[in-house]
């Protein structure tokens, strides 16, 4: 294999696209848009990059939020837990690093949340270092450039494509080359469908691409079946809002508000009443109405969900609940994206 990174580059200084991380590549910048495109595409990204480092613009600002008000920045984005462990890293930055990212693969990787991948990305694109940062993007690529079915999840076969990639990058353009990768795997050697060849600038050294097995790489562990989980909700509104509670702060969605529901538990509209009941909750009159049938998939958990909506008279909140108005909701309670079926009805 001839080395791919002069065709590459030039293919990447020609069609890269124009990104506010790409344009102003400052280790915080690079961070926090690593982070958020993790599991999440970058056109879905960008509002909350731009409303991000609008509320927050540098490291110790982050590292000094609320967390009510960070969740609330992050909401709709998802895996709550990137945007936890980024505030857990600020705070370590400021205690030992003056409120700035070290210039060190090492302590990048070392920082919690940042894994080999993120501390490559920092590392190689805002300082210059030369180290790989392989995704799932790199990993396609060199999947099919080699021709090789390894298992692209298993952690040797990961390592050997690694050193793949290293031996093709030009350490003074170790970012540009990382970046390079990426973006021909995200516009070019595609995940979903058949990979846009004819406008690849290394179509005449791949290898799957002569054998025409494109379509069977890279190859993948099978995910493991997601448990089904049942969960009844119950959107009871008073005059002064929703009845909404925080989730413990560890575990699924930790920290995040809801409505009343039970989890694993498919309850019937007689039975909800009698829960309510049970908090000391005086459910009035009004019959309620049911709410549409939805689904949320976790990464292992798939819950499907079902419900009632009711109004009730004006009552002090149940203990462990709060009452929250369609203003709050917006604004200060930060509702994961697991109840986006019945948003427009809360909001």
């Amino acid at each position: 294999m001839e080395n791919i990174s002069p065709a590459l580059l030039d293919w990447f200084y020609k069609n890269r696209r124009s990104l506010p991380f790409r344009e102003d590549p400052t280790p915080y910048h690079v961070w926090l848009s690593e982070v958020m495109l993790q599991q999440t595409r970058v056109s879905a990204v960008l509002p909350y990059y731009y409303r991000f480092l609008e509320a927050l613009p540098d490291i110790p600002a982050l590292a000094a939020c609320e967390e009510e008000k960070l969740h609330k920045l992050w909401e709709g984005l998802g895996y709550y837990s990137r945007v936890r462990n980024l505030q857990k890293a600020a705070k370590l930055v400021c205690a030992q690093y003056g409120g700035q990212l070290p210039a060190d693969y090492a302590a990048l990787r070392a920082l919690p949340g940042i894994g080999e991948y993120t501390a490559g990305a920092i590392a190689s694109i805002s300082f210059g270092l030369p180290v790989p940062a392989v995704d799932g993007n790199v990993l396609r690529v060199f999947s099919r450039l080699y021709n090789d079915p390894g298992v692209i999840t298993e952690p040797a076969v990961k390592k050997a494509f690694t050193a793949r990639v290293m031996e093709h990058q030009p350490p003074e353009k170790a970012g540009d080359y990382n970046q390079a990768l990426m973006e021909l795997g995200a516009l070019v050697c595609v995940p979903n469908g058949a990979p846009l060849c004819g406008q690849c600038p290394l179509e005449e050294v791949c290898l799957a691409r002569a054998a025409g097995t494109t379509a069977q790489l890279p190859q993948k562990a099978k995910p493991k079946p997601r448990k089904i989980v049942p969960v009844t909700l119950a959107l009871v509104e008073s005059p002064a809002g929703f009845l909404v509670q925080q989730r413990p702060q560890k575990g699924l969605l930790a920290g995040l508000w809801q409505p009343v529901l039970w989890e694993d538990e498919h309850l019937l509209q007689a039975e909800v009443l009698a829960r309510l009941a049970a908090l000391g909750l005086d459910t009035g009159t009004a019959a309620p109405a049911a709410l549409p049938a939805a689904k949320h998939i976790f990464t292992h958990i798939e819950w499907l969900m079902s419900g009632v909506q009711l109004r009730v008279p004006a009552q002090s909140a149940p203990a462990g609940y709060v009452w929250a108005s369609r203003e709050q909701l917006r604004t200060t309670y930060t509702l994961p994206g697991a109840f986006r079926a019945y948003k427009p009805l809360l909001l």
